[in-house]
């Protein structure tokens, strides 16, 4: 058992002063607010807020942050990023996804993201041989969370066509591919792999309607009662095009009509959706998963939060495509994307509110919800996800209260947290990861010999 004093801290009831945490295993057992330190207690300096889960990460894509960023022949999008991902993952070993993923992770435990649902489709060998372990590749995913102490919701992804209606693959998504049957088996191997980490959830993810038809579908829903379902939905609007040629309906639509979807569903993206769809998916309970930063940088548009929101909408926030990792920054850019098309300030909170206490709370609930977990609050019977904020960094000192995550939000850079715990495991300390330069060798080794990085 740990007992955790520090000054300040935003618990579930609101801002309090000289909190004593008790901490025992993975879990706050309890809570004390406006109390002395006790001699056993170890004196934190800073300030307490909650860790947030990021929702979304495709973690070897980490390995090619900044490699797409050259102008082609063509109007460059989401497509013509996806031929060189394509081509980029085409040579990655099981070990290279190990070191690339533990990498990433600590970067996130730093960044104050205490858990991370993995939207996991790299499965298969290059050639799209299956492994002997159907799940070597989330084996992998699994060691690498383990590494790094972060909490993981392993998502195994279900891939099977190159388009709505069930087109054809294409040769470069031939590692994702699977069948029914096949991904029967990988669900059930990765189950195995994920017992071994403490506290892990699975939980499962059809990728999206482009590359899962109606009856697969309905089959895996249907095979998998309980656990979140996070898919793709509604990112470009090429694919909100070719899903209404196929069924004559939008993806957001298609699924709230054919689906089911309610609150153990995260729809990821949700770029493009009409008033009715906004206001649908607010009132089924499931979560919309956003990515500011990798949805800024693959050009594809802003999502629609105040009409969302506006009419009770959830939402949490994933990393994606891992180009950028900061929580921060995140909520900064999906603020920011409305006032750029609003051209108004402060647009996400209800007036009068801290709009980054208001962003903040909303990605931590929604968080929580989307990868199976407590609220993802600071309280007695969740696990101690807990991270504290350096006050004297420039942006934060002389800030109390909401300004607090104001000022994070909007005006500080990298290197916020200054400890981080995650289930009860200190892994953050005075800034830096407790395994940083191991686990950034073995990255920087890997990255030395994949292609495209000489």
């Amino acid at each position: 058992m740990a007992l955790l004093h520090v000054s300040s801290a935003l618990l579930e009831t609101g801002w309090h002063r000289n909190v004593l945490f008790t901490v025992e295993g993975r879990m706050i057992v309890d809570i004390a607010p406006d109390v002395a330190p006790p001699p056993a207690a170890e004196r934190l300096q800073g300030i307490a807020v909650p860790g947030v889960a990021n929702v979304h990460s495709h973690a070897f894509q980490r390995a090619m942050a900044g490699l797409a960023e050259r102008r082609g022949p063509e109007d460059d999008s989401f497509w013509t990023w996806r031929e060189i991902m394509y081509r980029f993952l085409a040579v990655m070993t099981p070990n290279d996804v190990e070191a690339v993923a533990a990498w990433l992770y600590v970067e996130m435990l730093e960044a104050g993201f205490t858990s991370v649902g993995e939207f996991h489709y790299l499965h298969n060998a290059p050639d799209g041989a299956r492994y002997a372990d159907p799940a070597e590749m989330g084996s992998r995913i699994v060691a690498a969370a383990e590494a790094a102490g972060i909490g993981l919701t392993l998502l195994p992804c279900f891939y099977a066509h190159g388009g709505c209606g069930g087109l054809p693959p294409v040769p470069g998504q031939a590692r994702f591919l699977s069948d029914l049957d096949g991904f029967a088996r990988l669900v059930d191997a990765s189950r195995r792999h994920v017992a071994r980490l403490d506290g892990a959830n699975l939980g499962i993810a059809p990728h999206s309607l482009r590359a899962v038809d109606a009856r697969e579908l309905r089959a895996l829903v249907a095979a998998h009662p309980v656990g979140p379902i996070h898919i793709h939905a509604a990112e470009q609007t090429r694919e909100v095009d070719e899903c209404t040629a196929w069924s004559g309906a939008r993806p957001v639509e298609w699924l709230l009509d054919n689906m089911g979807v309610d609150a153990r569903w995260c729809l990821i993206h949700c770029t493009h959706m009409t008033d009715k769809e906004s206001r649908r998916l607010a009132q089924s309970g499931a979560v919309a998963g956003l990515c500011p930063i990798t949805e800024a940088n693959l050009g594809d548009g802003i999502f629609e939060a105040p009409r969302y929101l506006g009419a009770g909408g959830r939402f949490a926030i994933g990393s994606d495509s891992n180009v950028r990792i900061s929580l921060g920054e995140e909520l900064r850019t999906l603020e920011y994307g409305q006032r750029l098309r609003e051209r108004k300030r402060n647009r996400l909170g209800p007036p009068g509110s801290s709009t980054g206490r208001h962003l903040f709370d909303a990605a931590r609930r929604g968080g929580a919800q989307a990868l199976g977990l407590s609220s993802g609050a600071l309280a007695a019977g969740n696990a101690a996800d807990i991270v504290i904020l350096d006050d004297t960094s420039p942006a934060l000192v002389a800030r109390t209260g909401d300004a607090v995550l104001d000022s994070w939000t909007f005006a500080a850079g990298d290197g916020i947290a200054r400890d981080v715990y995650a289930g009860g495991r200190r892994v953050v300390a005075g800034g830096r990861h407790v395994r940083r330069d191991e686990i950034r060798a073995r990255f920087t080794r890997t990255l030395a010999r994949l292609p495209g990085n000489a």
